[in-house]
């Protein structure tokens, strides 16, 4: 089981990432942006009730706004669904209905962003403290998408984290292979600290940490935005 600082020191450009995990009674979930470009790093998390989004710190520096304002996290179904894009929306319209992550996902193809094609990322944290996490990624040189999806049982003190780089380039290199198993622990304050200290220094945007109580829904979160000064 790898580290915190381990994983990021390997990684110094991420792009974004879900994390779902276990302490105790707890759902540990995650997200973090990091970024490149001014309209990217243009952004800061905002809580809103038991939902997470991300709106413009500048409007006025706002160039692009597709792909960039979404909401990254919601509680759908008694269950938290985290994603990288609006394919969060899709995932709840899918468990309300009484679907799954992997339908939801089969109806979605990676970003339209060429040459880049940055995956989808998404992971589901049921109340039964298993959680699952999915990828919509480019084939290689076709343009065909390739799904792939992992379910875990919680673990103690333990989480996966899945990403959609494996680092830097032009065009940036889709995350490949099985999310990463690292080691968590402390507060969400802790945790949060570690993670951001973690991120390359100059990329990191913003990060989000909630540790939900599977016993009664509620939930102690925290955060860090970097054009809010942290």
């Amino acid at each position: 089981m790898e580290t915190i600082e381990s994983i990021f020191g390997k990684n110094r450009y991420p792009g974004r990432g879900v994390l779902i995990g276990s302490l105790g009674a707890r759902a540990v979930t995650a997200y973090f942006i990091t970024a490149r470009s001014e309209n990217s790093r243009n952004r800061v998390f905002r809580e809103e009730g038991d939902s997470l989004a991300i709106h413009p710190f500048d409007e006025s520096l706002v160039s692009d706004p597709r792909l960039i304002f979404y909401t990254p996290l919601r509680v759908c179904a008694d269950s938290i669904v985290l994603s990288n894009g609006d394919q969060t929306d899709t995932i709840c319209e899918s468990l309300l209905s009484g679907h799954s992550l992997q339908y939801a996902m089969s109806t979605r193809c990676y970003e339209p962003d060429a040459p880049n094609h940055t995956p989808r990322i998404a992971g589901l944290a049921l109340p039964t403290g298993r959680y699952t996490l999915g990828i919509v990624r480019k084939a290689g040189d076709a343009p065909d998408c390739r799904r792939k999806y992992w379910s875990y049982d919680p673990k103690e003190g333990a989480a996966h984290l899945i990403c959609t780089y494996d680092g830097d380039g032009d065009p940036l290199p889709s995350f490949s292979g099985e999310p990463l198993e690292l080691e968590i622990g402390g507060t969400p304050e802790e945790l949060t600290e570690r993670i951001w200290n973690a991120l390359d220094a100059e990329n990191r945007v913003s990060l989000y940490v909630r540790y939900t109580d599977l016993n009664n829904g509620r939930f102690d979160s925290a955060m860090k935005n970097r054009r809010l000064g942290d």
